[in-house]
């Protein structure tokens, strides 16, 4: 893989480099000797939560967004992000590449530093204390990398099936050694996608033990609301997220997984009255994986993008993408939900000097402590929340033949979002419905929808409609506004980028359907 190779090579020459080809400068560490005390091991492990952080914030998040029915681009965008919001993206688009590397080269990261904690236990140097450390350490790596293999499957590959799991090329190219060489007959093809899921499972399973035991030596302050290190019912929570998109066959894991998470006493859904700070100010006793970022001024501020930017502009009288009227704001009660009010806002926005009064979505509004006189419109990542453990409960359920269940999850959710909620239990198609429909509430915004979408079997058309404002059709891109996808539609799963297709010869052929 090209880019990661390079960024491995890069790296080699400069820890390498000296002034003789025989002697190294005091301090400086070699792939040899990195990472050979406790001190060391400890560092490397806030690396892995430093990846972490960047990975769930920014593109990462909301380009499926824009790409789907939910929102459309405006006039006053600049084109930001405009092949994903006109849906006219190819192998070529440089995000897919950014995003593509941007995981595997954290995905190599972690592979290195699970390679040398490993050397470090063999050593003989560390205590029993640290020993018992270093091994929760690597637990956390191992979950780490089935986080970016999931996110990789479930981005660029297509759905999980009985009938597809086994054929060859449909999977992720699997790295699981820091091995870095400039060979190209040594990159890795497509793996099949139960080659995939077997890493996946295998990553998951070897955290979750290793964490057991770190918790049961006395290791609890990961096990918090809103937590800024893995634990394991964070381990179980991704988990479920994985059973769901594996489908039929792995129904009852993703429900057991989703009701340990639900029932451990850690977390509850946010009261309606702490809801808007959930996403103002990061903060909700529903947060299950929360990776620190420090307050503005502080050097450790870095490693995240904005995710609200996206939708939002610093000047607040202009937006990049707003919520579609029909598709979007009509889904919600807006009075009686409480995530109406938190996710949307009437603001006067501007085209050519005139103003025009609509929406805009302000889930992600911008934390406060992070530079606001710069109005960094930044907010810290939530990689895992428990909302999605009962809409993953729902969903497994009804679709295994287990309703009650499923209203049970619908419902609990439900009533702490919807004032005065009390609706009776659903059946059949009218319960898959719903559930889809209170997913789609819940999780906008937050990168889920193209999944959504391809595993539902859906397409869609953006209606431009908006009987509320007659002036904010003007406002909407053309190449936008009556975009559709059918079902299927090819550009619900994206491409392997154009740069990993022409470097890596194992691949040859193995380029999604469509592009």
């Amino acid at each position: 893989m090209k880019k990661i190779i390079l960024s491995f090579l890069a790296l080699g020459s400069l820890l390498l480099s000296s002034c003789s080809m025989d002697t190294e400068p005091q301090g400086v560490q070699t792939d040899e000797n990195a990472m050979s005390t406790f001190i060391d091991c400890q560092a490397g492990r806030l690396g892995l939560y430093s990846n972490m952080r960047g990975f769930g914030t920014g593109g990462y998040i909301y380009l499926t967004e824009l790409q789907t029915d939910m929102f459309c681009g405006t006039l006053t965008n600049g084109n930001r992000n405009g092949q994903f919001g006109a849906g006219s993206f190819g192998a070529g688009t440089g995000d897919f590449a950014s995003i593509w590397y941007g995981c595997y080269s954290r995905i190599g990261n972690t592979n290195f530093f699970i390679t040398k904690a490993q050397e470090l236990l063999n050593s003989g140097k560390l205590d029993a204390d640290q020993i018992r450390d270093v091994n929760g350490f690597i637990g956390e790596a191992h979950f780490a990398r089935a986080l970016y293999y999931l996110y990789l499957f479930d981005h660029f590959c297509q759905t999980y099936t009985a009938d597809n799991a086994n054929k060859p090329g449909l999977g992720l190219p699997l790295v699981t050694e820091y091995v870095p060489s400039p060979d190209r007959s040594t990159y890795k093809g497509r793996s099949t996608m139960a080659e995939t899921f077997k890493l996946i499972d295998e990553d998951l399973t070897t955290a979750f033990d290793a964490l057991a035991a770190w918790e049961d030596a006395g290791h609890s302050e990961a096990l918090v609301q809103s937590s800024a290190f893995v634990n394991t019912y964070t381990v179980e929570a991704l988990q479920a997220r994985a059973a769901l998109l594996r489908g039929e066959g792995f129904y009852e894991t993703a429900i057991e997984k989703a009701e340990n998470v639900i029932t451990a006493g850690i977390w509850t859904l946010t009261s309606r009255n702490n809801y808007a700070a959930l996403w103002t100010n990061d903060m909700g006793s529903e947060l299950i994986f929360r990776p620190y970022v420090a307050a503005a001024g502080n050097s450790e501020n870095g490693g995240i993008s904005s995710t609200g930017g996206a939708w939002l502009t610093t000047s607040g009288d202009e937006a990049d993408y707003v919520p579609l009227y029909e598709n979007c704001l009509t889904l919600y009660d807006d009075v009686a939900d409480i995530r109406f009010a938190s996710f949307f806002e009437m603001r006067n926005l501007k085209l050519y000097g005139v103003a025009r009064e609509g929406f805009v979505f302000t889930k992600f509004p911008g934390n406060p402590v992070f530079d606001v006189t710069l109005q960094a419109i930044k907010n810290m990542p939530k990689i895992l929340r428990l909302s999605e453990m009962y809409l993953i409960k729902a969903e497994a359920a009804q679709l295994s033949g287990q309703p009650e269940i499923a209203n049970e999850a619908l419902r609990d959710l439900r009533r702490a979002r919807i004032l005065g909620y009390n609706n009776p239990d659903y059946s059949g198609d009218e319960l898959r419905d719903e559930i889809r429909l209170e997913r789609t509430r819940e999780l906008i915004g937050e990168g889920f929808r193209m999944s959504d979408l391809r595993r539902w079997g859906l397409g869609f058309k953006r209606n431009p409609n908006y009987p509320i404002s007659s002036g904010m059709p003007a406002l909407f891109r053309e190449l936008d506004k009556n975009l559709s996808y059918s079902p299927g539609d090819h550009r619900l799963v994206w491409p392997i980028p154009q740069d990993e297709m022409e470097t890596n010869p194992q691949i040859a052929g193995q380029q999604n359907p469509g592009y």
